[in-house]
């Protein structure tokens, strides 16, 4: 990641104040600019940036209102925060910290300051931000691991409560994978899971759209905001994917290559689903799909 990937956002009601940041750190991150609190946490939830450089004084929101909001937002509430203030007062600090605040920079801006501060954290950011990459992807396929789903999926329940929207979620599985490996030996069992996982992933094209290993020869699939036709087009075109590629597997009792079966969920914005139930129902739909003959998906709404 080059520092230019890296977003901040700063947040100051003083024009001149937003020139000197800008001059400042310009070289180091893209810089985004906000004019009052109200435009910051709009500003944040669009573009999610790394890093907020944040006025304490404003007068619409004081940068403490500001704060909060962001950090009650699940999309925003990883942003780390700078305060920036003119006013040195200890209890001023304690709360900026203890709103979730990392650091406060003081007014007048003093140049080698700024730009240490800012650097400091944004190369935490960039590690912090590799380490959860890493903690989160399936070392097999490459693609996200049970870990990152049980997070992705927690998230997209919320949000679809929220945004009373439907969200489709598909378990996939590669049909007689046992007979595969039996046959061809783990290593080139192996080597067809990547496939297969790289194949789901090429058929997923909107930006929240998800994928993780769920584990064995097990995939799960996210459609956010997507109704029962829409993902049943999705996952048809996913399964018509794998059989297209022809990967062989001349030992299948259904085809002379690999083949998936999935069981997928649609569920409305006004249920109550764990995410245990609904991987419950999308488990029992792949069942069936397995029962009925296999290379094929069953998909309901629930």
């Amino acid at each position: 990641m080059g520092r230019l990937d890296q977003k901040v956002l700063i947040v100051d009601d003083e024009k001149a104040n937003r020139k000197i940041l800008k001059e400042l750190l310009q070289e180091e991150a893209t810089i985004i600019f906000a004019k009052n609190g109200e435009q910051a946490v709009e500003l944040a939830k669009k573009h999610v940036p790394d890093l907020i450089l944040l006025d304490v004084v404003m007068p619409d929101k004081s940068g403490f209102e500001v704060i909060e909001e962001i950090k009650n937002n699940p999309i925003t509430m990883a942003i780390s925060v700078i305060f920036v203030t003119g006013l040195a007062n200890s209890d001023d600090e304690e709360r900026g910290f203890d709103l979730g605040g990392c650091d406060y920079i003081y007014k007048p801006f003093k140049a080698n300051i700024v730009i240490a501060r800012v650097l400091m954290h944004l190369e935490l950011i960039r590690q912090r931000k590799m380490l959860d990459k890493f903690a989160h992807l399936d070392a097999l396929t490459g693609i996200s691991n049970r870990r990152k789903l049980d997070i992705v999926l927690k998230d997209e329940i919320a949000a679809n409560k929220r945004d009373q929207k439907q969200l489709a979620v598909a378990l996939i599985d590669v049909d007689f994978f046992k007979q595969y490996n039996d046959h061809y030996g783990h290593g080139a069992g192996d080597i067809a899971l990547k496939k297969v996982a790289t194949t789901i992933r090429e058929n997923l094209h909107r930006p929240r759209d998800f994928s993780a290993r769920y584990g064995g020869e097990e995939f799960v699939v996210l459609l956010p905001d997507s109704d029962l036709a829409g993902a049943t087009l999705v996952l048809n075109n996913m399964l018509q994917a794998v059989e297209d590629k022809e990967f062989p597997h001349e030992f299948s009792k259904i085809s002379d290559h690999l083949t998936i079966s999935i069981g997928a969920v649609v569920i409305d914005d006004n249920q109550s689903n764990t995410q245990e139930e609904v991987l419950l129902s999308a488990d029992k739909l792949l069942y069936q799909a397995k029962k009925n003959g296999r290379n094929r998906l069953v998909i309901e709404c629930i």
